[in-house]
């Protein structure tokens, strides 16, 4: 296992109405700068506030939780020369969330900083189903009984883009069909290609086809797929009036039953996709790579968990990570779909669902090199999750975290730093693969 630290900081405050132009700047940082500490240790929080009048004697509210859940404490601080220290500790593996807002009289100043305790030791919490295996075999042989069907339509690629051809492709599976976008280079030789998958987050859309064309350029097969099996290249309309309408509660559509919970269909849509490249003759038959980012990070751990031929994924900030959290006393994964009666007690029958979705129960059926990349500020996909699928799993790993950014902030060069991952990936695959 490796871990790198991908860069440090603090985050800036969030306006309640960005229109409004502030005087002032708030920040909030941990005073450690990869906010990594143990159990029972003083977590100091930096109070920062900037602006144009003084801040000193200024008041700052504040609210420090175990990721967001209780207990919580809160109070009001004075600040001394713009400064201020909230203290916090934690006596268990998990994350601290600092909450702090200032009113300048204008509006609200709001921003939060986390501090990790004991990542490494966080743990699932609930156990593996005993017949979880058998579940996702027994779905994975009703798909194996349905032909892939592929139907490829060539779609224009950009001129400045040669050397590639792209499709619009169609799938069938179980339910809803696969629908994405795949592009090769033009003539490639068979068995000379590795592929990569690129899957979704969250949301309703088409998928983007430069997601197939940008791999393909490289020498790869490449391949992007929407969520939701979706035709693509639709007006925007199109998709906000399924986001509005069918699909509008798609994160817990089905979750009475582990058979109709709807992401059942979307998991085994990333294994037809998987299927589907493994099935061209231009892939080299080692180098298969899965990319994505919250919802698509989630998408990327099952299908390497459902695909042992997997070679490789990147993941980043990923969702569907402990959806069962509150079973532990802490947050839940996204999309938090597990509700709770008035008592605070979850619903049992969807706890227990849930377990077959989770990716920390995917994570040591993990057999692929995997690039982990998370923010200790998302509230989003919230990092406890994250850090308990990332320490099941058992195969080749690398943590790459930034302490301060949260779930739609990205740090400097995040796109350059992920595409690296991604072909540096795969080309010490395919070097250890030609080696004798």
């Amino acid at each position: 296992m490796a871990l790198l630290p991908l860069i440090s900081g603090h985050a800036a405050s969030t306006a309640s109405n960005p229109k409004i132009v502030s005087d002032y700047t708030l920040s909030v940082y941990p005073d450690r700068e990869d906010a990594i500490y143990k159990k029972g240790d003083k977590v100091e929080f930096q109070v920062l506030l900037l602006g144009k009048n003084p801040t000193d004697d200024a008041e700052v509210s504040w609210k420090v939780s175990k990721d967001g859940v209780p207990p919580v404490q809160q109070g009001k601080t004075k600040l001394k020369y713009g400064k201020a220290v909230i203290p916090a500790s934690l006596d268990e593996p998990g994350f601290l969330l600092c909450e702090v807002s200032f009113n300048d009289g204008k509006q609200n100043l709001q921003t939060s900083a986390s501090a990790a305790i004991d990542p490494t030791e966080i743990k699932p919490s609930m156990p593996t189903p005993d017949d979880f295996d058998a579940f996702w075999d027994g779905k994975k042989a009703e798909l194996a009984k349905i032909p892939i069907n592929a139907r490829l339509t060539p779609v224009e690629t950009p001129p400045e883009r040669p050397g590639v051809e792209t499709f619009d492709v169609q799938l069938d599976c179980l339910g809803k069909p696969v629908s994405g976008f795949y592009s090769r280079p033009i003539g490639a030789k068979p068995g000379s290609c590795p592929a990569l998958l690129l899957v979704d987050g969250a949301g309703v859309r088409s998928s983007d086809k430069l997601w197939a064309i940008r791999p393909a350029t490289k020498g790869f097969l490449g391949m992007g797929i929407n969520a939701h099996g979706i035709p693509n290249g639709q007006p925007g309309t199109y998709y906000a009036a399924l986001g509005d309408g069918e699909l509008k509660g798609y994160r817990t559509d089905g979750r009475e039953s582990r058979d109709t919970y709807y992401f059942l269909g979307m998991y085994l849509r990333v294994k037809r996709a998987l299927d589907f490249l493994m099935a061209q003759p231009e892939w080299d038959g080692k180098v298969l790579i899965i990319n994505g980012g919250s919802q698509g990070g989630g998408q990327a751990l099952a299908g390497a968990g459902l695909e042992p031929r997997v070679s490789g994924i990147v993941v980043m900030i990923p969702g569907l990570c402990d959806l069962t959290g509150m079973a532990a006393g802490r947050i839940g994964g996204w999309p938090k779909p597990v509700p709770k009666d008035a008592a605070g007690n979850p619903d049992p029958v969807i706890l227990n669902n849930m377990r077959y979705f989770d990716c920390v129960n995917f994570a040591p059926r993990i057999k692929a090199e995997t690039k982990f990349w998370l923010g200790f500020n998302d509230i989003v996909t919230p990092p406890t999750g994250q850090y308990a699928a990332y320490n099941a799993i058992t195969a080749p790993k690398t943590l790459i975290t930034a302490p301060e950014y949260g779930h739609g902030g990205e740090a400097p060069n995040f796109w350059p730093l992920i595409n690296n991952l991604i072909y540096d990936m795969a080309a010490q695959q395919q070097k250890k693969n030609s080696t004798p």
